[in-house]
């Protein structure tokens, strides 16, 4: 195996789950420094691109990119270039620059199929700009809830946009939007230093709405969401192990509301609180340190949820399932 395949954060994760063995011999083998053409041409098809970003203080942002199919396409195998700019209030716009690392998650909702592909920006214009890959991969599709996008008509029709900024305590409508969510995106990124690893990383969760827990602290809000079985890459775990912050992404597919929330972040194992989850190997808990919510930025509404098949696992709150890498 090349050494930069995997960083420590994500070793120590393989080490604890005992699969280190197993996946030392398969990770040069399924990560790759360039695109295969199904994912090229997943890209082209998408109305959406889910981005992991890093900001000065290395705390990982959540955000979605939208425009017309083809707006994400390949040059070639090694770059991919998108002609979309962030939504008015979203962070990434400032963490856009030559050389920032960015993590780009491709979701086709409707048939559950979803490639990663992490890398530099190399270029920047008014457009968009262009992503050279460092790692790129498949995920299954399990977890995934099916639901088809469709184009807001009449954009006048739309809610106008309004960005609405927090801090730790997201409050009653924030909360509201968290504990109905059946999917959400998850930021992080792995310290300078660490090779092909290097740099921000964007993955995906899904379970029953519920699946998320909020409770209240002297800190603020924390977030807490069971982790089950996956394919044992542990690129979000093993980030978190290496750089505890995470920046999370919620849709609202029926407003077109966008909230992003990030917060310190923790793996727990073992005792009492994992072993209430049928089938759930550990838990990520997020205490909440920032947030914003982008009302009306979607142009795009969803049809109702299809749910996954392996959504079948019970524990504390009803009903809870979720993904992990």
């Amino acid at each position: 195996m090349n050494d930069t395949t995997f960083h420590a954060g994500e070793i120590v994760m393989q080490q604890r789950a005992g699969v280190r063995e197993h996946m030392a011999g398969i990770g040069d083998r399924v990560i790759r420094d360039h695109m295969p053409d199904q994912h090229r041409e997943l890209f082209r098809k998408l109305p959406t691109l889910v981005v992991g970003s890093v900001d000065a203080q290395r705390r990982p942002w959540a955000s979605m990119l939208v425009g017309q199919p083809g707006f994400v396409h390949d040059l070639d195998a090694y770059r991919l270039r998108v002609d979309a700019q962030p939504f008015d209030g979203d962070r990434l716009a400032e963490h856009l620059a030559l050389g920032a690392s960015l993590g780009l998650l491709g979701l086709e909702p409707q048939t559950r199929r979803r490639n990663r592909m992490n890398g530099r920006v190399t270029s920047l214009d008014e457009r968009g700009f262009v992503v050279m890959v460092e790692q790129s991969f498949g995920n299954c599709p399990q977890y995934i809830q099916a639901r088809t996008p469709t184009w807001v008509a009449d954009d006048a029709a739309r809610t106008p946009q309004r960005v609405v900024q927090g801090g730790a305590d997201l409050g009653d409508e924030l909360v509201s939007i968290v504990r109905m969510a059946d999917t959400f995106f998850i930021a992080s990124a792995a310290p300078a230093g660490s090779g092909r690893s290097a740099g921000a990383d964007v993955s995906h969760r899904g379970g029953r709405p519920g699946f998320v827990r909020v409770d209240d602290s002297k800190q603020g809000s924390v977030l807490t969401v069971p982790d089950f079985r996956g394919n044992f890459f542990f690129n979000t775990l093993g980030n978190i192990v290496a750089n505890p912050q995470a920046g999370l992404l919620f849709v609202d597919y029926e407003r077109g509301d966008v909230l992003q929330i990030g917060g310190r972040a923790v793996v727990i194992e073992g005792g009492h609180e994992v072993r209430q989850f049928e089938g759930a190997q550990r838990l990520i808990r997020i205490v909440v340190e920032r947030s914003v919510l982008l009302r009306g930025a979607m142009p795009l509404r969803w049809s109702a949820a299809q749910p996954a098949v392996q959504l079948a696992a019970t524990g504390v709150w009803p009903q809870v399932a979720a993904a992990v890498d």
